[in-house]
């Protein structure tokens, strides 16, 4: 089975994603910009990097912060996100069970596909970190799609664009597989993946079939 995370992976989400967190924390007072958001939290839960903030700033975000982020961050994902360019090309050639298993509540990852044209590939097989108890590096979410599916984890490859990601497939028994074809950091990126796990790194969606066939063969 291949596991693809989504954002950054299959949707062209993560400017959007820090743009509208940097906005939030601003508009309560925590100086962070899109960079510092993305530098710092690539790849982990909105309530992880909630607390991390909070622990950070030794303060507490307004009861209503994590829902004015949902239905914002919503709302422009509804109005700009476009797929990973060649993305739709890969997963129809890729054969095999198919899933997603994001750090994005159940909501967004079914909400980033359809806008993406996407969804048709992995209904019902999403997978979202608020259903377990930790999130990515912890292995907890990919563990439990290999469950779900019944599938051996030390069989599945995971694809991933972030460091927490890869770390979290490594330890879950998975192979995972880097990509950077959406950051404006490849070469940082790619160190960074390889240095969490990563079995291999690509920067194209058109390379992935080939990627995988060489990491299936391992």
């Amino acid at each position: 089975m291949v596991i693809f995370d989504c954002n950054g992976v299959l949707v062209d989400s993560e400017q959007i994603a820090s743009a509208v967190l940097a906005d939030a924390f601003r508009r309560v007072g925590v100086p962070l910009t899109a960079d510092i958001v993305a530098r710092r939290f690539h790849g982990r839960r909105t309530a992880d990097i909630f607390a991390a903030v909070e622990r950070i700033t030794k303060r507490k975000l307004p009861p209503d912060f994590p829902a004015m982020v949902a239905a914002e961050m919503l709302r422009r994902l509804r109005a700009d996100l476009r797929a990973v360019p060649h993305a739709a090309h890969a997963l129809t050639w890729l054969r095999g069970p198919k899933a997603v298993a994001s750090s994005s509540s159940i909501d967004r990852i079914r909400l980033s596909l359809e806008r993406a044209d996407l969804l048709r590939f992995f209904e019902p097989r999403l997978f979202s970190a608020s259903n377990v108890a930790n999130g990515k590096p912890s292995p907890d979410l990919f563990l439990l799609a290999a469950a779900r599916m019944q599938v051996d984890p030390a069989e599945c490859i995971v694809v991933e664009d972030s460091a927490a990601g890869v770390a979290a497939a490594r330890a879950a028994g998975m192979r995972p597989l880097g990509f950077v074809g959406r950051s404006h950091a490849e070469g940082r990126l790619a160190q960074e993946l390889i240095a969490a796990g990563a079995c291999a790194v690509i920067a194209d969606m058109r390379a992935l079939k080939s990627a995988i066939i060489d990491l299936r063969g391992w």
